[in-house]
């Protein structure tokens, strides 16, 4: 058996992790046991009470992980927990198969799946309800005398509760008797409201005494307010996914929960300085299952701390608190201002700030900015999408008009071939200068946009070797609004990467290559900017 994790929390109330296991039932999720080894370190490093890491024997990846996280991890603050089903209907716990595959995986703990809903038993174990009893009993009194800590899901228990109110509180009963630790309510078809579930886990609380916890699915969208109303109602065990990840639309997420519980029930359920780190345990777990970080979520994403509108700014520029709920530094994230044409002087000014660049309360300078930004964005631009670009339009007016430069563009031009075998070239030519050098670059691509980004990189990699370091990692078009569809005018973002950081520029233009080249101008200039390249005079 795998050794305890030794935390500095005492075990009143436990933060209970199921992405492994449910959140892996999520559409789009397919971890490899690698995975799920890097993401039992994220939360563990995170300082979760419990990591439930699949159902051993149930298939061969998650037996594996279990022999894996033994030898590979070295478990901080977690404790590791397998996850199963009680033993058949007519067996014995000590004879079962899937119960001794639980006790082989060596988890100090075990999660036992039982059913509470009686049409379930009757319909889908296809037993009588006094031996679903006893199948909850017999399991989890033989998994404590071989040492293990047992928890219990009660399964559909909600709605269980609606049909046969006394049945799912005689499985609660039968399985506390029997020793498990806590017994969690489950609302596994999610469509629970806060009001019921607080309601339902009161009068359970009261009626058998057992230690409670909650599970919440987020079918009604209340996942993250349901499982804070269970604890409201005396739950001491939530169970959650990072980033809400499961079945169908979801579990409650991880992060919500845990924020709320430290910032505003004032609870202590992780480790000294963890919750710092829970923007970046976040976002890292989002690419480890090779999803987008959602950008509004709650506390950790890039949206939860932004702002947009001119009257917020200029409150925010008085006092933060005005318009925000917490300081995003608690839980590792960071205040942004957005600059578009709803921005005010104040907008301006904190973005400025936050670029590095020193305004230093000009108000004919701020003002001529944000008539700037207006003025473009009217024809189409969107800044807050592009902070590169809006940096360098700042620099421009800085400078009194005078934009960072590093090369001037002669002409260019790209050329899409229709070949008789129905495939296509595409070939770009640019011309410009660069120190003083007249430059002349052609390359072939997968594309116009691409052969024009070959082309420039061909033309320039020589004086301006960083360039090399440069990826172009995303690329949007959108058709803005116009008489008739082929004359709208287009923009285009792209993002771009040196490596250590992103950045994404915008270009607007009546066609879609001519935008693509205005990004990709703002693009590579901004990235010698950033790699501290003195413009040319």
């Amino acid at each position: 058996m795998t050794e305890t994790a030794t935390s500095e929390l005492d075990d009143s109330f436990h933060v209970f992790d199921t992405t492994l296991r449910d959140g892996a039932q999520r559409e789009g999720i397919n971890l490899t046991v690698a995975d799920k080894l890097a993401i039992a370190r994220h939360l563990d490093d995170f300082g979760v009470g419990f990591i439930e890491g699949g159902w051993p024997g149930a298939n061969p990846r998650d037996t594996e992980f279990f022999a894996r996280a033994q030898q590979e991890i070295d478990f901080k603050h977690a404790q590791l927990v397998a996850f199963g089903a009680t033993r058949r209907a007519g067996a014995k716990a000590s004879e079962d198969p899937q119960v001794k595959a639980l006790l082989d995986a060596g988890a100090p703990v075990v999660t036992l799946v039982a059913k509470s809903h009686d049409r379930h038993v009757e319909l889908a174990l296809r037993t009588t309800l006094d031996e679903n009893l006893e199948m909850v009993r017999d399991t989890v009194s033989f998994l404590k005398e071989q040492g293990r800590r047992v928890f219990v899901d009660c399964e559909h228990f909600f709605d269980g509760y609606r049909a046969n109110p006394e049945y799912a509180k005689a499985v609660v009963r039968a399985a506390a008797e029997a020793g498990a630790d806590v017994v969690i309510l489950c609302d596994t078809n999610g469509g629970m409201l806060p009001a019921q579930v607080h309601a339902v886990v009161s009068t359970v609380l009261a009626d058998t005494g057992a230690r409670l916890g909650i599970h919440a699915q987020d079918d009604t969208g209340c996942a993250v307010a349901n499982t804070l109303a269970a604890v409201d109602a005396g739950a001491t065990h939530v169970q959650c996914t990072a980033n809400g990840y499961g079945e169908r639309v979801g579990n409650a997420n991880l992060f919500p929960v845990v924020a709320a519980l430290e910032l505003k029930y004032g609870k202590k359920v992780l480790p000294d300085g963890r919750l710092r780190e829970m923007t970046r345990i976040s976002h890292a777990i989002a690419e480890v299952v090779n999803l987008t970080p959602s950008t509004h979520q709650p506390y950790v994403g890039v949206s939860a701390f932004a702002h947009k509108a001119g009257l917020h700014a200029s409150a925010i520029k008085v006092d933060p608190d005005l318009y925000q709920h917490i300081d995003p530094e608690l839980v590792g994230n960071t205040m942004r201002m957005l600059v578009s044409d709803m921005a005010g002087r104040a907008s301006v000014e904190l973005k400025g700030k936050e670029l590095g660049i020193d305004l230093g309360g000009d108000r004919e300078l701020v003002g001529r900015v944000v008539e700037r930004v207006k003025e473009r964005e009217l024809k189409g631009y969107t800044y807050e999408a592009a902070d590169a670009s809006f940096e360098l339009l700042l620099r421009t007016e800085v400078q009194g008009g005078r934009p960072p430069r590093y090369f001037e563009v002669e002409s260019w031009r790209a050329i899409v071939e229709d070949r008789p075998d129905g495939t296509h070239a595409n070939e770009a030519t640019v011309k410009l200068w660069a120190k003083g050098e007249r430059i002349v670059a052609t390359a072939e691509g997968n594309g116009p946009v691409n052969a024009l980004d070959r082309a420039l990189r061909v033309g320039l990699e020589k004086i301006y070797p960083q360039l090399a370091k440069l990826d172009l990692v995303d690329y949007k078009v959108r058709i803005l609004e116009g008489v008739h569809g082929t004359e709208s005018t287009t923009r285009v973002l792209i993002s771009t990467t040196d490596g250590t950081g992103e950045w994404s520029t915008v270009g607007v233009a009546e066609n879609v290559i001519a935008a693509s080249w205005q990004a990709l101008e703002d693009a590579y200039t901004y990235g010698l900017l950033k790699a501290g390249v003195q413009p040319a005079e």
